[in-house]
């Protein structure tokens, strides 16, 4: 594409960068291509970035459609995430970001943890990601397996009841399968905790 044109869309917290198809402000939806935008907090750091190769912006419902996104939430310069689904929008001034379809979290400094899901959903303001549907954590020493999952600014994953989580043996195959209440992954200290309701049974495997 020979002419990009660049422009602002003036909404606090974002910098957006892309080449729109459609650019008259009297359209209800404008439809765009290599979307390019971050978000940035109040004091100026940088929340996350969002790239897209076909998205569209309502400017009466003031959100944003993405196809096929790639969003990487950063701690500073540093990746922490990389999340990516077939579909999204953005939207609550640029607060609320959902994920629907094919939703994979991939934790970066942890070699293969990848969390799996149909929907993902997060509001900027707060440090929790929920994630809904089909949920599967996998990697090299476990797969977790729930229908909701939380993963907290603690670096915790609390898988929600009923959980089955399958250990793997050192060949990488499946060992064992066991359902659960609620389950708690650490990727700190790659430990994985059960409890039930009652509080009094509990458990804790390290690896």
């Amino acid at each position: 594409m020979s002419n990009i044109y660049r422009f602002i869309i003036f909404l606090p917290l974002f910098m957006l960068g892309c080449a729109p198809n459609v650019i008259d402000e009297n359209k209800v939806k404008q439809n765009m291509d290599s979307l390019n935008m971050t978000i940035f907090s109040k004091s100026g750091d940088k929340i996350y970035s969002i790239t897209s190769p076909e998205s569209s912006y309502d400017n009466i419902e003031l959100k944003f459609e993405l196809k096929k996104p790639t969003i990487y939430i950063l701690n500073g310069e540093e990746i922490k995430y990389i999340i990516s689904s077939e579909e999204s929008s953005l939207s609550d001034n640029n607060k609320l970001l959902k994920l629907k379809r094919n939703v994979k979290l991939k934790i970066l400094k942890k070699d293969g943890d990848i969390l799996y899901g149909d929907n993902f959903i997060w509001n900027i303001d707060n440090t929790n990601y929920l994630l809904e549907g089909n949920i599967r954590f996998e990697n090299q020493n476990i797969i977790l397996n729930s229908g909701k999952a939380i993963l907290g600014s603690d670096n915790i994953i609390e898988f929600f009841n009923p959980v089955k989580y399958i250990i793997k043996d050192e060949n990488n195959k499946n060992n064992y399968e066991i359902n659960s209440e609620n389950a708690f992954y650490n990727l700190d200290t790659e430990s994985v905790s059960f409890e039930a309701k009652d509080k009094r049974v509990k458990s804790i495997i390290y690896f």
